[in-house]
């Protein structure tokens, strides 16, 4: 069977970002099994800075990846024209398309990462409620692309 140009960019930017959930995944649970808390947060070593940084790396990497190069591949192979779409435009579509519950949920998701990965509050317990916040919407950024995947396979 031959695949259409529109199905071969889908096929690979889901592999891209099958591969950052992936490592996401691998953080979150070690975040999970680590069992940090809030005075462990407020001293951190070495390898939890690096966890922490692998998770924040890993979420940006896969929320990015999915707004600019998985959401318009999938939009093209749906048959619609993303030229002339704003970014807030193709998830508002998907939102309409029934791929995405909400739009204004994906921008809540960029908002938590934003917060955890570009602001860093002097405060510890601050800084650890915003971890908390960012590994819960990680987890649900990986349902919205294991949705996506199902969506696809039917």
């Amino acid at each position: 069977m031959n695949r259409t140009p529109e199905q071969l960019a889908l096929q690979h930017s889901l592999a891209l970002c099958q591969g950052h959930a992936d490592a996401l995944q691998d953080a979150l649970q070690d975040i999970k099994v680590r069992g940090m808390g809030v005075d462990d947060y407020a001293h951190l070593g070495k390898e939890d800075r690096r966890l922490l940084d692998q998770f924040a790396y890993r979420y940006t990497r896969l929320q990015d990846d999915m707004g600019a190069k998985l959401v318009p591949t999938l939009l093209k192979a749906l048959g619609e024209d993303v030229a002339i779409m704003s970014a807030l435009d193709r998830f508002a579509r998907l939102e309409q398309l029934g791929w995405l519950v909400s739009a204004d949920d994906w921008q809540t998701l960029r908002q938590i990462r934003n917060q955890f990965a570009h602001d860093y509050p002097d405060n510890p317990t601050e800084r650890f409620e915003r971890l908390q916040a960012a590994i819960l919407a990680a987890a649900q950024l990986i349902a919205v692309l294991t949705q996506f995947q199902s969506k696809i396979k039917t």
